[in-house]
């Protein structure tokens, strides 16, 4: 299968660049795998297509304020370093603008100096090693320093950073939203419980590899990003005995999907592990725990797309997005989403 069979032409127009004022007013495409028939709702109606004994199962990771603008301490000239990995206590792991300024020893100042860094090591890729110096507590320091890490094709300000966040964010970690997450609310999620649907949680911490393109063409060729995964024994214990009891395991955003698949044996017991996880689910993938799932709508020739393209089928997909455009959609992070509803 080829990366240009994923590819469709999208209006400039349609590429979300703000967040709705009520989360759970975005449109919701409703998209029956079986027959591939379309239904267009209200994100907020998706309680329509839960049952009792479901289980929804969620990534609680929380976006870090990575991106940190400062000045080179010997010039004065603006760089950007954008956090990517903590290594231990003080020490991350970065992308860094512009590289040709930031060689070994280079030291950067930021907001008058209340935080430091020197750069301690190049790495293979480029990517730096940086050493940070301050007073007090990182966490608190970056929230008031950083910047959220929107992705590239948005190109408005964020005036309120908790909109870049699920409502249920909880550990520290990633460069990116798990966008899917973004258009629940307390109160819909309360109202889910309410009906009998179990909520777990498991954490995957979203990396920048998440919005690399493919670059082969042929899609197997393809070498996918690693990214940091837990499941804890609780998250796996819920999974497992709905799937036992004969109920859906639908998860919300391919995070979601990619940790359960990642963490679970052949014949589809979810195991309570952590680690990193490289998969790749494009057609041709049995999915082995996950029945149903719920996502935005994504960049052509993207990893995200063979996704879901995996589990409804190519055809399907595609003509999903092409309805999705027609019918002016809001696409990508801030955008609308689709329900692609389990068999049964």
């Amino acid at each position: 299968m080829k990366t240009s069979d994923f590819y469709y032409e999208l209006p400039k127009e349609l590429i979300a660049q703000d967040p709705l004022a009520d989360r759970s007013s975005s449109r919701l495409l409703v998209l029956d795998r079986e027959s591939g028939k379309i239904t267009h709702r209200t994100f907020c109606d998706i309680t329509d297509y839960l049952r009792s004994g479901d289980c929804l199962v969620l990534n609680d990771t929380k976006v870090i304020p990575a991106r940190l603008i400062g000045i080179k301490e010997d010039t004065g000239a603006t760089v950007e370093v954008f956090l990517l990995e903590r290594k231990e206590e003080g020490i991350w792991e970065t992308l860094v603008r512009p590289g040709k300024k930031l060689r070994k020893g280079a030291r950067v100042v930021f907001s008058e100096g209340e935080l430091k860094c020197e750069i301690t090591d190049v790495l293979d890729d480029g990517n730096r090693l940086v050493r940070f110096e301050y007073d007090g507590i990182f966490e608190e320091i970056l929230d008031r320093l950083g910047q959220m890490p929107l992705p590239p094709y948005i190109t408005h300000s964020l005036e309120d950073k908790t909109r870049y966040q699920t409502v249920y964010a909880k550990y520290d970690g990633s460069a990116a939203a798990p966008t899917a997450g973004l258009h629940f609310t307390k109160a819909l999620l309360d109202k889910i419980s309410g009906m009998g649907v179990k909520i777990c949680f498991v954490t995957l911490h979203v990396g920048l590899g998440t919005f690399r393109p493919v670059k082969v063409e042929d899609i197997s060729a393809h070498h996918m990003h690693t990214e940091w995964y837990n499941v804890s024994p609780e998250a796996a214990d819920v999974i497992n005995s709905t799937k036992e009891a004969g109920n859906r395991v639908i998860c919300v955003g391919t995070t979601s999907c990619r940790t359960i698949e990642s963490s679970c044996t052949n014949d589809g017991k979810v195991i309570a592990q952590s680690g990193n996880t490289d998969i790749f689910i494009y057609p041709g993938y049995e999915f082995k725990v996950l029945d149903g799932l719920v996502t935005n709508f994504h960049l052509p020739e993207s990893t995200l797309l063979m996704l879901v393209s995996a589990l409804a089928g190519k055809d399907r997909i595609m003509a999903a997005y092409n309805e999705a455009i027609r019918e002016r959609y809001r696409f990508f992070s801030f955008g609308d989403a689709m329900f692609i509803l389990p068999r049964g």
